[in-house]
């Protein structure tokens, strides 16, 4: 199966594309008229230094299962308390504060818990991780070394995806662990990542399904002063790129192999947009 969506969903200014031009409606329950998919950002958000692990609301989980029909999915951010090694730093030059939660099973089975009325809907757990230097993570041994003592405790009925922003770390060891532990590669077209279809192409017997591309732009300040946030036309057309993606797409077909594309706003200018071009060319291939 193939399911194409967006990176969040509440924006204003997609009203007359996939939205109706009117004050009040549940904008989660009109995008899944549209859309099968879409991806869960906002829960990612979680870890501040001096306060509490932000966890989802269990009010917002039940409004978004209550908001969408039955074969909807959604591919959801595991929070970056779990993710993240150390806080975030603002002054660079200090010291780093490690992060007590980093790869927690306590905390991600809290997480879980407060997901029960969406299981259903859940299509891939994210795991996203930022640019790790050496003084975050030795390299790329010790990640694998830690993630599999974490993974060996999660309840495999779940589909767990990780995106990596270590370019260093896209090589064959990384991909037989991926394969090995049964975990989606979620493969990141942006953010000084190399290419997905060259990444793709280099490891794509390695693949375990469901695969999950999302398409971020270069550039998102940039994005986001030509359209002044406001996210209703292609800007920066990326029709190369799309075609690839499409070639993907269709060579994962026809292995079987399940597909969830997240566009966001930032790759064109429209998330939605591209969406319809994506799907063109995919159904002529």
């Amino acid at each position: 199966m193939i399911r194409i969506g967006t990176c969040s969903w509440k924006y204003e200014s997609w009203k007359g594309i996939i939205y109706p031009d009117k004050d009040k409606f549940n904008f989660l329950e009109e995008y899944s008229k549209h859309f099968n998919t879409v991806e869960v950002d906002q829960w990612f958000w979680s870890l501040f230094e001096g306060k509490k692990v932000v966890l989802p609301k269990p009010s917002e989980v039940k409004s978004y299962s209550a908001s969408v029909p039955d074969d909807f999915r959604f591919t959801i951010k595991v929070p970056n308390s779990i993710t993240l090694t150390h806080f975030y730093n603002k002054n660079k030059s200090a010291q780093l504060k490690s992060n007590p939660y980093f790869l927690s099973n306590d905390l991600f089975n809290q997480f879980i818990e407060t997901l029960k009325p969406l299981e259903k809907n859940i299509g891939v757990l994210m795991f996203q991780f930022e640019y790790l230097n050496k003084q975050k993570l030795s390299g790329l041994t010790e990640f694998i070394d830690r993630f599999e003592g974490f993974t060996d405790k999660l309840d495999k009925k779940f589909n767990f995806g990780i995106e990596i922003r270590n370019p260093n770390y896209l090589k064959k060891p990384f991909f037989d662990f991926l394969e090995r532990n049964m975990i989606s590669m979620v493969f990141l077209q942006g953010y000084y990542m190399p290419p997905v279809w060259q990444v793709f192409n280099d490891h794509k017997d390695k693949v375990v399904s469901p695969v999950v591309i999302r398409l971020h732009g270069p550039d998102r300040s940039g994005i986001e002063n030509k359209t002044g946030s406001i996210w209703n036309q292609i800007v920066e057309p990326r029709d190369e790129e799309l075609e690839k993606v499409a070639e993907i797409t269709n060579y994962l077909q026809s292995k079987k192999v399940d597909v969830y594309i997240n566009v966001n706003n930032h790759f064109e200018g429209s998330a939605p947009l591209t969406i319809n071009k994506l799907s063109k060319l995919i159904d002529k291939r």
